[in-house]
């Protein structure tokens, strides 16, 4: 006879993979995972993520291509492959218990601004500013912090971590030529953070466009 909480367990993963999947189809159509580019996760239990399998088309995801893994990347079905930017959000789920989602797209706008801005991108002034926890005014500035690319994910990984230790507050930083990432206390707030970093970066690209510095 099956534990009472396994039915519940099993219906929260069928949501989380169903929020994953929308979100997919939703970035997919605003041009922001491109190709098979960006990686989806979302915390499923204790120890218990649900990821994108490797290679996968982000606006075609079904639920075939998402897997269980643990805090350690460890998968828990053998001959699944998630990406291997894994690292970079299993960093963040052990870091902080209230990170319920991860999420990495590959936008026009993100990549060539993270080329752009040097160490960090400041973003300013703006009424949108205010979907980001903590924010209520518009006279308010977002530092998204800039990395170096690197293909070492435990390397980035550690990068990442001296950032977020300067900071606490970040909600989200670029990698140079490459994307961005975001996270969330549910898939829902950081979906929400993606749409309000991606209309703030379309913003900053603009200005830049018009002459100002």
């Amino acid at each position: 006879m099956s534990h009472p909480d396994s039915h519940s367990d099993d219906e929260r993963r069928r949501t989380l993979a169903d929020e994953l999947i929308e979100a997919g189809r939703f970035f997919f159509a605003r041009g922001w995972v491109p190709a098979t580019s960006g990686n989806f996760s979302a915390r499923a239990g204790d120890d218990d993520v649900l990821i994108t399998v490797s290679g996968r088309h982000k606006g075609r995801l079904g639920t075939d291509d998402l897997m269980h893994i643990d805090l350690h990347g460890r998968p828990a079905r053998a001959g699944q492959r998630s990406s291997a930017e894994t690292g970079l959000h299993l960093q963040l789920y052990r870091r902080d218990p209230a990170i319920g989602a991860v999420l990495h797209t590959h936008s026009v706008n993100a990549t060539v601004l993270s080329m752009l801005a040097g160490g960090a991108l400041v973003l300013r002034d703006l009424e949108v500013l205010k979907a980001f926890p903590g924010i209520a005014t518009h006279e308010s500035a977002v530092c998204v912090p800039v990395l170096a690319n690197d293909q070492d994910i435990a390397r980035l990984a550690a990068r990442v971590a001296e950032v977020l230790d300067r900071d606490p507050g970040c909600c989200g930083y670029l990698i140079a030529g490459h994307g961005f990432y975001t996270w969330g206390a549910t898939v829902a707030d950081a979906v929400r953070h993606v749409e309000a970093f991606e209309f703030l970066f379309e913003c900053e690209s603009l200005m830049r466009r018009m002459g100002r510095p």
